[in-house]
């Protein structure tokens, strides 16, 4: 039960997959090979990618941690970017989420 713990904690902590520790991989920022990538480092990177369209960068940034891990970073990069929009505009963040979609307020 504590190593279960211990792969739990590495995973939501330090970035890492549950029950290992991944090859150190450098990225465009020149990061230092012994530091693990973090939900947010690899849910900014993928969704940047996917944004410009890079689909290896993308896969890349996907394996740095667990899937389970990036979607939780991915959901709070765009509960962030919809919070700083909304402010930006004057709106509230259900008519900023929306009219990002493309969709009608309900």
């Amino acid at each position: 039960m504590t190593g279960f713990i211990r792969d739990m904690a590495g995973v939501l902590h330090l970035g890492r997959r549950a029950g290992g520790r991944r090859p150190a991989v450098f990225h465009r920022g020149g990061r230092p090979a012994g530091r693990p990538h973090n939900i947010f480092e690899a849910a900014a990177c993928y969704v940047a990618a996917g944004a410009e369209g890079d689909e290896e960068r993308g896969a890349q940034a996907a394996e740095w941690v667990s899937p389970e891990a990036l979607a939780f970073g991915i959901n709070e990069l765009a509960c962030r970017a919809v919070l700083v929009l909304a402010r930006e505009r004057g709106r509230s963040p259900q008519e900023v989420a929306h009219e990002l979609l493309g969709l009608p307020l309900p």
